[in-house]
Order: C-alpha cells, then structure tokens, then sequence
C-alpha cells in the first residue's frame, strides 16, 4: 500500500528565526509568536505575528508563518489554501527551485520544503522529488533537524517510487550525519561552562532524536531491501528492528513480509495476527488505516497459497475497512476526494480504494469470474491508467469471458454433444445433423461503439492497443520512445525523478531503467519484453476472434520474432499464425508454421530478472509456488503439442485436397495422444476424409464411437482444444504496496 509517512506533517516548520538587524522588539514578539505556536495557542500566535507583520509588512516569512498557523488552528485541513499561499510567496521572491545555485536564506529551504510535503500527500511524488533533491544539493548549511527531515522525507518518497538504491544511499549518508552529529554535541557539551540542568536536557533531547532516526532508518532499510528481494540482508536489519523496536506492529508487519518473501506463508500470518492493531493510532492522526493493510496482506498471502477465494474475502473485508475510514474522514464521493479541505493533510493517503479494486480484480480473475474482475479494473484504470500490465488484466477478462462454456471444457471433450448437432427421423430415414462450425468466440457486443467498456472481444483489441503503446520499444531504442504516446505516458511518472537525482545515488545505468507501472512494482527490462510477448499472443488471439486475419498475422509474426520467447507462447505464435494464413487462402505459408518439429517446448514461462537477480545473491524463494496453474485446455507436454500441430496440418492439407496426406497426419497426430484428447475438430475432419473416400460405414463409426482410431480403447485425460487460449503472462499479480512503517505484501 502507498506509504504515509505520517511523520512528514509535523515537519512543517514555525521559524521564529530573525534576520539581522532586526530591533529587540520584533525579536521577542517573533519569540513570543514561535512559543505559542508550540504550545498550541494558535490564536495567540496569529496575534504576534499581525503585531510583527505591521512593524515589517514585506517580510515574507512572516506571511509564510501565519499561514502555517492558520493551518494548524484549522486541524490540518485547508491544504489546497496553504499550497495557494505558499506558492504565491514563492512567486513573490521571483525564484524556482531549478534556477536557484544555491539556498543562502533558510528560510527559503523551509519554504520549498512545505511545498514538498503538501506534494507528498497530494500523491505528486515526481514534484516532490524535484524539490527534496535540490534541497539535498545544498544540505551543510541546514540545522541537523531539518536536513534530516528533508533526508527522510527523500527516502519516503524514493520507496514509493520503487527506488531502494537511492533511499540506501541517503540512508547511509544519515547514518554519518547522525555520527558527525553526535561526537559533536558530546565535544559541546565538554567544552561549554552551561548549567548542568541545561546541558542535560539538551543532552538527553538530542538522544532521543538520534535514536528515534536510527529506529527509522532500520524500518526503512528492510523496506528498501524487501523491494530489492535481498533476503540476506533484509534478515539482518530485521534483527536490528525488532531490537530497536521490540514487538510493535510496524516490526511485526515487516517481518511478516520479509518471511513471505522466503515463502513461508503460514509464518507470515502468524506474524500478522500477533500484531497488535487496535492500540496503533488511527488514520485522523497518522494516515495510516492499518486494518485496511493487514485485511489486504492476508489477501496476498493467500493468493500466494493459491488459495483465491480465501484471499479474495479479505480483499473484500480489506474494501469495507477502507470505506468506512472514508466515510469517517468526510469523504462522501466513495472513497474519492475531490476537494481537499476538510480532511486532515496526513489522511489525504488513507484512502487505498483503487488498489484494493487492483488486487481484487486480479483475484476475481484467478478464480474464473471475468465480468466481476472487469468492473473492479475497469474502475482502477481510471487512476493507474498508464499502467501496461492493467490493460492486459483487462483483455484477459474479456477474452476469459467470451471464450465459451467453461463447464463444457472440463467435463470431458470431445462427446457426442460436441459433434452431433441433432438427429432427425427415425428408423431408415433416421439423418444425423453435424455441427457446421466451433461455437466458440461467438458472443460480440453488437449495435455499440467498441470503446464502450464492456467485456467485449472489440474492447478487449482497444485493451491490449494501449497496454502496446505503453510499452517502450526494443533496448536499442529504449533512451527514448519513438511517439507521442509514449512519451506522453511516461512524462507524469516518477521515471523523470530518477532521471535527474543521479547526484544522491551515484550510479544509474541505462539497464537499471524502470517503466511505472503503479500500483504494482516497476517492469524491469526482462519483465517488459516477457509483457510484450504476452500481450501479443492475446491479441493475435483476438483479431483472430474479430476475424481481421491480417492483424492476427501481423501480431503473431511479431510474437515469433521476440528475442527471449517461451516455448508456449512460440507454439501460440505458430498456430495462430497458421490460421490466419489459412483464412487468407495461403495454405503453402501456414503449413510452414504448422510443422510439428517447430514445436520443442511447452514451458509456461521464463525466468523474471527478479528471480535471476535473486538467484545471483543466493536469495532464490519460490514466491510463486501455486499461485499458477497450466489452463486445462492447454498441451501438457511437448508430444500433446505435436498433435495438435499435426490435426492442424491435416486440415491445412484437406483444404489443398491432398487427402491422403491429411489422413497420415490424423493418424499420426491420434497414434500420439489418448482418445479423449481429440479435439471434436478433429472427428468432424476424418469424418469428412472418409466420406470423400467413399467409405461411408468408416464414417458412421468414427461418429457412433467419436474416435478417430476405433481400434484405440478410450483414456481420461485434460481436454485439448484446436485454438488454446492465450494464457495469463508470466507476471500475474502485482499487489499494492507497503504503508510508511507497516510493510506490506507484494507479489513479484
């Protein structure tokens, strides 16, 4: 889930640091003002402030202050005004952070540091990047609190945005500061003559500072090496949580995810359970809906299990958390807020409402309901609409919805049923009635525009037409996209902060680019091509489905031209591509394609980068164990492939009227697999053969016994269709992400 970090809001800062040559006078009202917002006396403070203000009326942090104080005397809820205001202070001093060479006045540092922070819960984390790093730029002159609220405000943002190489770094150079820090105040505290109560309180402050950090930074590394998947040194740092933090729920979170990660999920809920949620504090104060997370991580464990129901109740109990939490906060759009003020700034991330309908839709579609998973993508779309893998849930859904009666592809094809279409007369003038053609792929939206969301075949060709535009192209061309389109959709996102912050991580190669792809992780490099090959498949499929062969040929000559492509999906590319020439009368071309030594694999899938990145630290967990099956309408081995080539090609045969070569090729294709694996295409095609051979009674039997081979004693086994269906992608779930201090499950 989106991080919150519910420590950011009480980093707006009340300066009453004066410019010099400022009278004594207006230096006590400033700390009269500074000491009553402190205490909590905002009126009070509004009224110094006025009384300073008319001493000396351009003074711009003056205005700056009384906006903060009007903000916090409104309960943190007028963000938009405070935004408003700050951005016209800014527009006042002339300056913008990417002009500006260096921050001599701190208050100005104060000032884009606000404006970072109102980003941050605005959810614009690009612009607040923008800033946070300039800031970084120039972080010697600041006082140790404030550079280590900009550090840790940068960190925040860099694991919302999938970059942990950067919040290590700046998680490193925090660790000095913090060092440097203390050997300075201890000198300090050696050499001044001060009061002994003085020196220490101060002492025991400045303690309680350090070790508040250091408690965070570890948080916050085992989140950054939870993101990486480094499992060794995640289970170091967890070590160092637990000890700094004891048995806390932020603690328990993240060392439940770090034991899914490992892929023991039954430890992972034990962890869960164990955490006390009811003493953590609510969203009004912090942001944070931890029963909305830990509903939503027990969802992900369980669908690691594969046990998809079970996870798709708690995505639901997840949703009606979070429902009433925005119920609570005011928001009466469901769950939607179109206007800020009235909610608390740090509630403004509580609201997880489209990542849960994220997660759900995927769920939903594991379990076989494909319109209810469209509904539930279909709303998430409208805010992650630039995500490539969404558009292919999408497709999925309406390919999955379209493509027949479920029920009839499991009870055992090929019957009577699916050959005999009915029988008239009786006795001698007794005629059998065959099926003419596959009811397959038949249900279209008709009489409507294809770019109405339904779950139709056309929409599902508009689908898989963006998830391709939002891919970038081959690595040669991967520094920069070669349309608008795709520019368009990569400007807005967080690819441009990591662009420009080369100076906080010290090395970013192109290979370590990442496409958005929120609310899921980024797609790496390998990732991206293994999203393309599956995207292609489907929609070679679904131009299939439309009959526009041309496209179908042109999507799977693609697919069979990618440079790592699965066995599985190279034998889809070469049967779809066959059909496609055969309904464009190129009979020659498609028996190229349907020879069966084309086919020397059936494996599901390749390795992710993850996975090998993983395996190359010896870190390698089987995350995704059963969350995965083979669709049952799927060759299981390579000699069920074969087969079906070979049924294929003995069609391609019949229609150039070379019989005999279509008869060895049924033989030989039945010869290889048991009775009930023949598809019903199949019997309808020797039927035909035989009829054209004259042997009429042959052609009665194959019917009445519905084998090809009479000889062959039947077997159960999977069904096999003459068209498998394009299967789901290697990368099938990518759950929503981990709050501030409560990690939360991901799926690879």
């Amino acid at each position: 889930m989106a991080e919150t970090g519910s420590d950011q809001v009480g980093d707006m800062k009340h300066d009453s640091i004066s410019s010099p040559g400022i009278s004594d006078q207006e230096k006590e009202m400033a700390s009269s003002a500074f000491e009553a917002f402190k205490a909590g006396s905002y009126d009070e403070s509004l009224k110094h402030l006025d009384s300073l203000q008319e001493l000396n009326k351009e003074d711009c942090k003056i205005t700056m202050n009384k906006a903060i104080t009007d903000f916090y005397k409104s309960g943190q809820t007028t963000t938009s005004t405070l935004k408003q205001t700050l951005m016209t202070l800014k527009n006042q001093m002339h300056t913008a952070v990417d002009d500006i060479d260096g921050l001599d006045d701190v208050e100005n540092s104060i000032l884009y540091y606000n404006q970072a922070v109102i980003y941050y819960h605005l959810r614009q984390y690009s612009e607040a990047i923008s800033i946070g790093e300039k800031l970084y730029q120039f972080l010697e002159p600041f006082e140790e609190k404030f550079a280590q609220a900009v550090c840790f405000l940068l960190v925040d943002l860099y694991l919302l945005t999938f970059q942990p190489e950067k919040a290590l770094h700046l998680l490193a150079v925090l660790e000095k500061l913090a060092v440097k820090d203390g050997n300075s105040k201890n000198g300090k505290g050696e050499s001044t003559n001060s009061t002994n109560k003085e020196s220490t309180a101060m002492k025991a402050e400045f303690t309680a500072m350090i070790e508040a950090a250091k408690s965070k930074m570890h948080q916050y590394k085992v989140r950054a090496y939870i993101q990486m998947k480094s499992l060794k040194a995640c289970k170091r740092e967890i070590k160092s949580v637990m000890n700094t933090s004891g048995n806390s729920a932020p603690s328990l979170f993240l060392k439940s995810n770090f034991e899914y990660l490992r892929g023991n999920y039954r430890k992972a809920v034990k962890l869960l359970n164990s955490s006390n949620i009811a003493e953590h504090p609510g969203p009004l104060k912090t942001g944070e809906c931890v029963r909305c997370m830990f509903w939503n991580n027990l969802g992900c464990i369980h669908f690691a299990m594969g046990k998809h129901n079970l996870g798709l109740f708690y995505f639901k109990k997840a949703l009606q958390e979070n429902d009433h939490i925005c119920a609570q906060l005011g928001d009466g759009s469901n769950g939607q807020a179109k206007k800020f003020t009235g909610i608390p700034m740090c509630a403004l991330l509580a609201n997880k409402r489209y990542e849960l309908l994220y997660n759900c839709g995927i769920q939903l579609l594991h379990i076989g309901r494909p319109l209810a998973a469209f509904e539930c993508l279909m709303e998430a779309v409208q805010v992650y609409h630039s995500n490539p893998r969404l558009w292919l849930r999408l497709a999925e859904c309406c390919i999955t919805a379209n493509k027949g009666s479920s029920e009839q592809e499991t009870k055992g094809l090929p019957s009577k049923k699916g050959i005999v279409q009915a029988v008239v007369g009786q006795g001698y003038h007794r005629k059998i009635v065959l099926a003419s053609q596959s009811t397959q792929n038949t249900i279209y939206s008709e009489g409507q525009s294809a770019a109405i969301p339904v779950a139709s075949m056309e929409f599902a060709a508009i689908c898989l037409r963006n998830a391709l535009l939002l891919l970038p192209e081959h690595q040669q061309h991967d520094s920069k996209p070669d349309n608008g389109s795709k520019s368009c959709s990569l400007s807005g996102s967080t690819e441009s902060g990591s662009e420009t912050s080369d100076g906080c991580s010290g090395k970013t190669q192109e290979g370590d680019k990442f496409i958005p792809a929120a609310p899921s992780s980024p797609l790496r490099k390998q990732e991206v091509e293994n999203l393309r090959c599956s995207i292609l498949a489907c929609s070679a499929y679904v131009a299939l489905a439309l009959g526009d062969n041309l496209m179908a040929l042109n999507h799977a000559e693609k697919l069979l031209h990618q440079t790592k492509l699965s066995g599985s999906l190279k034998f889809l590319g070469h049967l779809y591509a066959a059909e496609a020439l055969i309904s464009l009368d190129r009979i020659s071309d498609a028996i190229a394609h349907l020879n069966p030594e084309n086919v020397t694999d059936v494996s599901l899938g390749v390795t992710s980068s993850e996975q090998e990145q993983a395996s190359d630290k010896g870190d390698l967990e089987p995350v995704e164990s059963s969350g995965k099956q083979t669709p049952l309408c799927y060759p299981s081995s390579v000699s069920s492939a074969r087969a079906t080539m070979l049924f294929n090609l003995g069609s391609a045969y019949c229609l150039r009227s070379e019989y005999e070569k279509a008869r060895k090729c049924l033989h030989q294709a039945a010869s290889m697999v048991n009775t009930k694996e023949i598809p019903p295409e199949a019997i309808l095609l020797g039927v035909y053969l035989e009829l054209q051979n004259g042997n009429t009674q042959l052609a009665l039997q194959i019917i009445k016994r519905n084998q090809l081979l009479p000889s062959v004693r039947p077997a159960s086994s999977p069904d096999l269709c003459k068209k498998p269906l394009p299967f789901q992608s290697s990368q099938p779930v990518q759950p929503i992400q981990t709050p501030s201090s409560f990690t939360q499950v991901q799926r690879k």
